[in-house]
């Protein structure tokens, strides 16, 4: 029989350091000649993303050292940052974004040579950034985004399809990359080429939308010199959102389109119809926050691969002539957004409840399924893992919200009879995003103490079709709030969580919910705010990066329409019926969500005699990435708890609070 111990003092071996170890997942999967390569964090080392390569020996080695950093800033989340190629002399040769300088690099590995730039730097604004590079030796170039900075402020840019000179010519002469999309969108994917080369395809969209509102896929003829020419609309529109195209053997592009308010598949002829390969309610894509991001790839065979899924994903393998779609074997519940494909090989990163985010290797011609890359390796015993229940709850108006319930678990411990533990609601950011069904050791840091954690994927989540997401149109800090309330509310009310130890916690625009909700409701008795949005006028007005500065306008509402619907949400605005103690958690570097946010709030607050504390990180961003910074903010979080809920833990350091 287990020990009993009161919910929240449970001993677990999972400390803040181990947590902050296992954070992040690889990313940017690829093939170079029969190699697979990707992207992966390193806490450790100042959270840069490292490139690494799996040999055809099966060894993994690092390509770069530190510091190299192989990530791009462009839109500020970036995209893919790095391509290859294998040569019949000389190794590899790869092209890629260094986070520091956020010049395109050239280098060849197996080579004698350190990369050499092959852009310029810029000082005008926030300078010249390239992203989803794609190498054609034939012509010595390689082709990609480029966004160019052209004055000092956040909004003050130029994105445009460019060819840049492997011959390191353009490193000193922004002159001499060669600008190929004329359309004049804000917005482009990087170009993909038909089979024939006669043909390129991007993505593109414009303010105020979002590519999760609206895109065009564009088509353009390529000539002899390696010109776009005849640029033409080929899919899209501004209430249907094509989140990814590729080229097919046979030369028609398949695209993931919402057309159907599911993101489903479909195949296009340039020059004619446009048929739907799977029909469904189910998605195969999700909103591109990123750059190049990949939800499918076609295999030499006429196959496609394929995340797909419902709330959570598998990867299938669809015959777009039949419309079977079989899923590959395995216990991931969550395949990230990147595949690549290789012969029969398919490569992915996935995860499930019990193992992080590792790259899978699918053989379709045997239907074997093996992790090729970072391996998930307990590093505790899987016993103090959560044991999470999916659940649906009902909203206001009956509305379905659907959420990850993660109760208290301990091998070691079982709470008292008569006690109900305390929860803290997780708001996940985006907000047009949503929480996966993965381990999360962070999770865990809590649920092996015995602190519940409900993951919510409120109205405006993706992965349940557009109907779902367009919930949050103009109901931001509204919907989402409800949701969140009724969730942590219906715990309460069946005797899972203690009503009176109730927390929320989020980043980015989780931080936001958390902050409307501390601010709105009375359901939680504290809060832990990171790196949020408190200020909704400021926010809107050009205290934000250029991607996000009229998101806005469908979160809230157009603000020369609505100004008033700004200030009265605004967590800033109602500061006076804020009662509960709470952490504030902030990166100094952060372009999307500023410090200025919190310090604004913070003045707002003062003088209101509400207990709370604000860590400031230097060197972070929007997501820490620092395996010191994530120590200090998960056990920070954890003393909020501890002090509030009237939890004995002395293994972590007091967090002051001050009124």
């Amino acid at each position: 029989m287990l020990p009993t111990g009161a919910y929240g003092t449970w001993p677990s071996p999972i400390d803040a350091a181990l947590a902050a170890s296992h954070d992040g997942r690889p990313e940017y999967v690829s093939t170079v000649g029969d190699e697979v390569w990707w992207t992966e964090p390193r806490p450790a080392e100042a959270g840069r993303r490292a490139l690494v390569r799996r040999r055809a020996d099966g060894e993994t080695v690092p390509v770069l050292p530190a510091p190299w950093n192989v990530r791009s800033r462009v839109i500020e989340y970036g995209g893919v940052p790095w391509t290859g190629t294998a040569r019949a002399e000389g190794g590899p040769l790869i092209v890629f974004v260094h986070f520091a300088d956020q010049r395109l690099y050239a280098y060849a590995p197996d080579g004698p040579d350190e990369p050499r730039p092959l852009t310029p730097v810029s000082a005008v604004g926030g300078g010249l950034r390239w992203a989803d590079p794609r190498l054609h030796p034939d012509r010595g170039e390689v082709w990609c985004v480029l966004e160019e900075f052209t004055g000092e402020g956040p909004t003050e840019l130029r994105r445009v399809i460019v060819a840049v000179p492997l011959d390191g010519s353009a490193a000193e002469d922004r002159t001499a990359v060669r600008e190929l999309s004329d359309d004049g969108h804000r917005f482009v994917t990087g170009a993909k080429v038909s089979p024939d080369g006669r043909r390129a395809a991007w993505i593109a969209w414009d303010h105020p939308r979002m590519p999760w509102d609206g895109t065009e896929v564009m088509l353009a003829d390529i000539a002899e010199d390696g010109t776009f020419h005849r640029t033409r609309v080929l899919a899209g529109g501004p209430e249907e959102s094509v989140p990814q195209i590729e080229w097919d053997a046979g030369g028609h592009l398949l695209l993931a389109s919402d057309r159907s308010g599911w993101w489903n598949l479909y195949r296009a002829d340039p020059d004619g119809d446009t048929v739907a390969l799977h029909p469904g309610e189910e998605e195969f894509a999700g909103p591109l926050w990123k750059i190049g991001l990949s939800w499918f790839r076609p295999l030499d065979n006429g196959l496609i691969a394929t995340v797909h899924g419902r709330g959570t994903t598998a990867l299938g393998i669809l015959d777009p002539q039949t419309g079977e779609l079989a899923d590959a074997a395995g216990p991931w519940t969550e395949w990230a957004e990147t595949l690549a494909v290789h012969g029969s090989r398919v490569i992915g990163v996935a995860a499930s409840p019990y193992s992080a985010f590792e790259v899978v290797e699918l053989d379709t011609a045997t239907g074997r399924t093996r992790v090729i890359g970072a391996p998930h390796r307990d590093a505790v015993d899987p016993a103090y893992y959560p044991r999470p229940e999916q659940r649906t709850f009902t909203g206001p108006g009956g509305r379905e919200i659907h959420a990850h319930v993660h109760p208290p678990h301990s091998p070691d411990r079982t709470g008292p009879e008569d006690e109900r533990p305390p929860y803290v609601v997780w708001a996940h950011g985006g907000p047009t995003g949503h929480a996966a069904l993965v381990l999360d050791l962070e999770i865990a840091y809590f649920t092996s103490r015995g602190i519940g954690v409900a993951e919510v994927n409120y109205g405006g989540s993706t992965g349940h079709g557009r109907t779902y997401r367009n919930r949050l149109r103009e109901q931001w800090g509204v919907v989402d709030v409800e949701d969140c309330a009724a969730v942590a509310e219906a715990l309460a009310d069946e005797g899972t969580a203690d009503r009176r130890r109730l927390a929320i916690r989020g980043g980015s625009a989780g931080g936001w919910t958390t902050a409307a909700s501390l601010t709105g409701t009375d359901v939680y008795a504290c809060g832990t705010v990171i790196y949020p949005i408190l200020d909704l006028t400021g926010w809107g007005t050009g205290e934000t990066h250029d991607f996000e500065s009229r998101y806005l306008e469908s979160l809230v509402g157009p603000i020369t329409e609505v100004p008033g619907r700004y200030r009265e949400r605004s967590p800033i605005s109602r500061t006076d019926r804020l009662t509960t103690p709470f952490l504030l958690l902030q990166g100094l570097d952060d372009p999307i969500c500023p410090p200025v946010q919190c310090e604004r709030f913070l003045a707002a607050l003062d003088g209101k005699g509400v207990p709370h504390a604000y860590l400031t990180f230097e060197g972070e961003g929007h997501g820490f990435r620092r395996a010191d910074t994530m120590v200090r903010a998960l056990e920070a979080e954890l003393s909020l708890y501890a002090q509030t809920f009237g939890l004995d833990r002395t293994d972590v350091p007091a967090l002051e609070l001050k009124k």
